[in-house]
């Protein structure tokens, strides 16, 4: 029996399209959204209906009537301390995304752009591996500072993903395996998933530095910074999330061309080329640490990982720890369908957002 499964990722920008006819991608598109016209909708939520009529040119486009729809599966936003896998879209979970008592993000409309398609359809739809997944273990949460707790906002989805190909190709069971997974793209996230729980994290914001985030920076230098300069807060959040890393350095968050950089003699790009590499190695051997060192596999993937010079460096400083396996790209839009057909197919149960 096929399904066909409407998939839906909203982006910053972008809203990311498919249709998957079981697991076998159909077709797919990444809609571009004029920046503009974002901004001047104000609040995120605004922008749902100039996305459900992306969702609705795309099936019209591609000649597929709603009706033939079996669910329609969503990129999860900003949930208070949902778990891994997936949850069925209720009402309940629509109003807190519109509320987004954890933060506005793109990803909050996925799941209401689904509910407001499959409703007048009589159809499920589902989120699966929200980005804001809470499964980390107690001591993890410490931090020096009482009443400021860390949180576990990493490339769930995509590393996730990876780890369940992982198990599959070394005929492991996923739920009984321990993988550190480097997520390396426009941000760079590292988790440590232990049974199938990401029991600890190193997020974008306290770890390796990437193409557009600044990463960890030294706390009173930091301070010393804000005060100095008395930034507002929303200036000195994009200068650690979209003007950091290596836009800061080297004006580029484009790897290619800053490797290009390098090969044509660019010294200092090189250098902080490095620099990344052996951050998120030391990143990783953050939660092998954390792991007591047994770790069967340390898994990188996301879209810099289809960087033979970055991943070279990396898995140089890291392959003493554990076997490493390259996973390049996002396969967020293929572990969203894979999800939920495993939910159509009873491999999976979905979880209710209470």
């Amino acid at each position: 029996m096929g399904y066909l499964i409407l998939v839906i990722n909203p982006g910053s920008t972008t809203t990311k399209l498919a249709v998957y006819n079981n697991e076998r991608e159909k077709v797919s598109s990444s809609i571009e959204h004029n920046s503009q016209e974002l901004q001047a909708l104000g609040s995120i939520i605004n922008q749902l209906s100039l996305r459900i009529k992306a969702v609705v040119d795309f099936l019209d486009k591609n000649n597929i009537k709603t009706t033939e729809l079996s669910v329609i599966a969503a990129r999860g936003g900003l949930l208070p301390s949902v778990k891994s896998g997936a949850y069925v879209v209720n009402e309940k979970m629509v109003k807190t995304l519109i509320q987004a008592p954890a933060g506005e993000h793109a990803a909050n409309l996925g799941a209401v752009i689904a509910r407001e398609i499959a409703s007048p359809l009589g159809l499920k739809a589902y989120i699966y591996d929200a980005v804001a997944i809470d499964e980390m273990e107690e001591v993890a949460k410490f931090t020096g500072l009482s009443g400021v707790t860390r949180s576990s906002l990493v490339h769930n989805l995509n590393m996730r993903a990876a780890a369940r190909e992982t198990a599959v190709k070394d005929k492991v069971n996923y739920n009984q395996a321990t993988y550190v997974i480097a997520h390396l793209g426009g941000g760079i996230s590292i988790g440590l998933l232990k049974k199938g729980r990401m029991i600890d994290v190193v997020s974008d914001d306290e770890g390796p530095m990437s193409p557009e985030r600044a990463g960890r920076i030294p706390a009173l230098q930091m301070l010393g910074i804000c005060l100095k300069n008395q930034e507002e807060k929303d200036v000195m959040q994009r200068k650690l999330r979209g003007q950091g890393g290596l836009v800061s350095h080297l004006n580029s968050n484009n790897a290619q061309e800053v490797e290009k950089r390098i090969q044509d003699g660019d010294m200092y790009a090189a250098k902080v080329y490095r620099a990344m590499a052996y951050q998120i190695a030391k990143g990783i051997g953050e939660l092998v640490a954390a792991a007591s060192g047994k770790v069967d596999k340390i898994i990188l993937t996301g879209g810099m990982a289809n960087s033979k010079m970055l991943t070279g460096w990396v898995k140089k400083r890291i392959v003493s720890f554990a076997p490493v396996t390259i996973i390049p790209g996002e396969n967020e839009m293929r572990a969203l369908a894979q999800g939920a057909f495993r939910v159509l197919t009873g491999q999976e149960k979905a979880r209710q957002y209470k």
